[in-house]
């Protein structure tokens, strides 16, 4: 019996000092509220003068800025909407399903950029009014990657994966798609009702999880 429970003990710290299964990996969580991209034409337009960064987020180059608009609906306003930077070729806005409810606008679920066919909306600034005729969308999960974190991790841009969060209410993420970039730092992008249904907060880490 002595000896079993040796040889028990033995293989349990054999077993914990191998390195951890490929099959889980952790990557950053961060929580997007609801914001604006806009066009060169339509900052002008709204704020009568280009953007001033109030601080960089944690994708590179990319900026919070000082600037905000209200969006109107047909059926509610949301004020205080921030907008982000650099400038786009097209303007987009992006909300949760909540925030899609309050408006009364039946924003669908889509890739930032894949914007065809989504419904429009009206954006006030101090400087002027500008209605988009396409363009409010919600933001499908997602991760950002650089080349060399897509290597570490076996992925592809455009990948499909499965990620589960470690919070207090594990959610399991199912077709996330992996976006490939060298000008991308790692992280996973959620919406507000996704965070709450998941309990993330500050930290919040999710893993990869292969077919």
């Amino acid at each position: 019996m002595r000896e079993q429970i040796e040889s028990l003990v033995r293989e349990a710290l054999r077993n914990a000092e191998k390195p951890a299964s490929s099959n889980r990996m952790t990557i950053p969580i961060a929580v997007s509220n609801r914001h604006v991209h806009l066009s060169e034409e339509h900052i002008k337009r709204l704020f009568g003068r280009g953007l001033k960064e109030k601080k960089p987020l944690s994708q590179p180059g990319q900026f919070a800025a000082e600037e905000t608009v209200t969006l109107i609906g047909p059926k509610g306003k949301i004020p205080g909407v921030r907008v982000l930077g650099p400038a786009r070729s097209s303007s987009q806005v992006e909300v949760s399903r909540t925030d899609a409810f309050q408006l009364g606008v039946d924003a669908p679920l889509r890739l930032s950029g894949n914007t065809e066919g989504t419904p429009g909306i009206k954006l006030q600034g101090p400087r002027g009014q500008v209605e988009i005729k396409e363009g409010v969308i919600v933001a499908a999960c997602h991760i950002h990657m650089h080349p060399e974190d897509a290597s570490r991790f076996g992925v592809a841009d455009q990948d499909r994966v499965t990620i589960r969060s470690t919070s207090s209410r594990p959610v399991s993420f199912h077709d996330t798609v992996i976006r490939v970039s060298d000008k991308f730092r790692l992280e996973m992008h959620v919406d507000f009702d996704e965070a709450n249904a998941a309990f993330l907060t500050a930290g919040a880490e999710g893993v990869l999880i292969r077919p």
